[in-house]
This record gives C-alpha cells, structure tokens and sequence, in this order.
C-alpha cells in the first residue's frame, strides 16, 4: 500500500494553475440515494441517483495580476473548468487527475486572525460531470 502525504497538490481553475498558493484542498463526491422500497418489502431499499461533487479551497491570498485574489474574484458566479490532483506530477495510476466544469458560488477575500497570513477561501459546485483519469 502506497500511502502518501498530501504537500504538493495541483489545482488548475480555468487556464490558470494556482498550486503554489493552494494552503487546503478538499474535493468531495456524492450520489443521491433514492428510495426504491415497494408494497411487500419488510426492509427498505435504495438505488443511486444523480452525483453531484464540490471543492473547497484556501489560499494565499495574493491581489497581483493573475494571481487568485484577482482571478477568483472575477470568477465568481460564473464555471469554470477544475483539474485536481493529489501530487503535481504526471498523471498516472497513483496519480489520478479528476476534471469537471464548476460553478464558484463563494469567496472569502478576507480570512485569518492577527499575526497570520492573510488567506482566501473559495468553494465550488458541479456545474457539469467529473472525470477521473489515470493517463
């Protein structure tokens, strides 16, 4: 078993690959489940429905041109393509890539406490499929 330590994450929002200001990420998957039970059944019973997915991320917040300050701002309420990976390398089976197009629907340009680095967060939900690649 080849278990690894999350520290080198990729985000890509769009064009831009904002992983070198990426603090946390978290990408969650999920599916509906639909209740299937009939007349004569004795214990209920579920089928999967529509999935849905969402990222969450915090970064460092940077106002310079092209950096996520700007970018995330202007983004907001519009889709976008996400790519995520667990290590900023290439794709493979230990390194899968799972793309889809989300909808920003919220920003924090503002986040942290005295003495700390000023941080931005945002989150992100299904506006399209997700895939997920190993090559």
């Amino acid at each position: 078993m080849a278990i690894q330590v999350l520290n080198n994450a990729y985000f890509k929002h769009g064009s831009t690959v904002m992983s070198d200001h990426v603090q946390s990420l978290t990408l969650s998957i999920s599916a509906e489940s639909i209740d299937d039970t009939a007349m004569g059944d004795t214990t209920r019973s579920a089928t999967g429905g529509l999935k849905a997915w969402n990222a969450d991320i915090t970064c460092f917040a940077d106002e310079a041109a092209a950096e996520p300050s700007r970018i995330l701002w202007a983004a907001l309420g519009t889709a976008a393509t996400l790519a995520i990976k667990p290590v900023s390398s290439a794709t493979s089976t230990a390194n899968p890539v799972y793309t889809g197009t989300a909808l920003l629907t919220s920003i924090e340009p503002v986040a942290g406490e005295v003495g700390a680095m000023q941080m931005l967060r945002a989150t992100f939900i299904s506006a399209g499929t997700l895939s997920r690649s190993t090559s």
